[in-house]
């Protein structure tokens, strides 16, 4: 077996770059060699898990710090439109999304040719929701990884992307696609015209992406897969039932209340940390429980004293080493925190508030392995009922059980490492 050069472009989200770092391991396992093209504020991440990492400039190039505190703001900056119905945050947040991002696929335009030269890459996997030219045109295969909800691949019969809407709700589906459309016009419109400067045919309205035609590896597993119109190809869409990264394992600390109490994990991602109101409510809610819980909070930890004895918070956590720990999981619903939850079997509540997390609280409850939540339009005594539901209830430990089986069989690094080796003629 020759070893082979594989580069992984993940979105410059702790989501998407993870859940390429799990593949990257199993492909460096296996005498590959794995590189990550990365927005410079990432490089430190990718270099922290021992992997070269060459940066790409996604934007007008500033400071590592400064890019940082600019996502924390624009997310911060958007915390009122999170009480807002997910149709209703097309006009803002996912209008000034598209903005950003259609930009930065034209800054890495600058910089994505010379890097992948230099590179020289056998297989390229990209982990966005827009199209780069320069990796379409390389000449090597290129892989679309589909780190956020399954139907950000669009089917007519099943949910938009973004609208965390019911399956069963066609109606309101046709109302979310109008809209956005509406909306994102002018943003497609200018996208497609850069399009036509890179020598690419233009997208139909909506669309910023396109299927790879080599292959594309989807996250969800099987028993959350929504019921298509039109079944994906199994010879270019492949699932790979999570993709769960290897972390430090992690010893869950003394707590000097509650210390026998069922264990929580409360997380809203590096971004959605930012929201410290809503989390010091759920630490004042777990304060009064007979629970205990680890509550990441970010980059925010010096806004929060008095925190309850059976409460600990921290900065960060190795999510993958904690989970398996714990009993029960509040987050946003973010991919990785959807999938990990699902592939060690715990059940979750959901508390989105933008993107896919929406979809994946929806996914999350019509599905039967947790709950859906409103982000602040709820009591103490009814979030609390939902926890103790998801300790108690057979039904959904019956289901957890059933599909974290399934996933740990699958084993979706080990599934991806082999799809790419293939592609790359390993």
């Amino acid at each position: 077996m020759s070893a082979k050069t594989f580069a992984f472009f993940p979105e410059a989200a702790y989501g998407p770059a993870l859940n390429s770092v799990g593949i990257a391991q199993e492909v460096v396992a296996r005498g590959h060699k794995a590189v990550f093209l990365s927005d410079p504020g990432f490089v430190p991440v990718y270099e922290g898990y021992g992997f070269e990492a060459h940066p790409v400039n996604l934007s007008a190039p500033m400071p590592p710090e400064q890019m940082a505190k600019f996502w924390e703001d624009f997310i911060n900056g958007h915390i009122p439109n999170f009480r807002k119905a997910p149709i209703d945050q097309i006009d803002n947040y996912v209008k000034d999304c598209w903005e950003a991002i259609v930009d930065s696929a034209k800054w890495a335009e600058k910089d994505l040719p010379g890097v992948l030269d230099r590179i020289r890459p056998d297989v390229i996997c990209v982990d966005n929701v827009i199209l780069f030219p320069a990796i379409k045109q390389f000449g090597k295969p290129w892989v679309r990884i589909i780190s956020c909800s399954e139907n950000e691949i669009e089917d007519e019969a099943i949910p938009p992307h973004l609208s965390g809407m019911s399956e069963h709700d066609h109606e309101g589906h046709r109302a979310f696609r109008e809209r956005f459309n509406r909306v994102i016009r002018p943003i497609h419109d200018d996208f497609n015209a850069f399009l036509g400067e890179r020598g690419e045919a233009p997208y139909p309205l909506g669309q910023f992406f396109e299927a790879s035609p080599f292959l594309n590896l989807l996250l969800y597993p099987e028993p959350v897969k929504f019921r298509r119109a039109e079944p994906l190809d199994p010879a270019r869409f492949q699932y790979l039932e999570g993709c769960v990264r290897k972390e430090a394992p992690y010893q869950v600390p003394t707590f000097a209340r509650n210390n026998d109490g069922p264990l929580l994990y409360i997380s809203f991602g590096s971004l959605g940390a930012g929201d410290t109101d809503l989390l010091k409510r759920l630490i004042g809610v777990v304060g009064r429980s007979r629970f205990r819980a680890l509550v990441n909070v970010g980059d925010y930890k010096e806004q929060y004293d008095d925190i309850p004895g059976n409460v600990i918070i921290e900065s960060w956590f190795p999510q993958p080493s904690v989970i398996p720990q714990v009993d029960c999981v509040i987050h946003h619903g973010g991919n990785n925190s959807f999938t990990e939850c699902l592939y060690f079997g715990k059940p979750a509540i959901i508390m989105a508030y933008v993107w896919d997390g929406h979809d994946n609280a929806m996914r999350v409850e019509e599905t039967g392995h947790g709950f859906r939540s409103p982000r602040y339009d709820w009591d103490d005594a009814g979030l609390l009922a939902k926890i103790e539901t998801c300790l108690s209830d057979p039904a959904i430990r019956a289901r957890l059980a059933a599909t974290s089986a399934q996933m740990q069989a699958q084993d979706g690094p080990k599934k991806a490492a082999d799809l790419l080796e293939r592609l790359a003629g390993a």
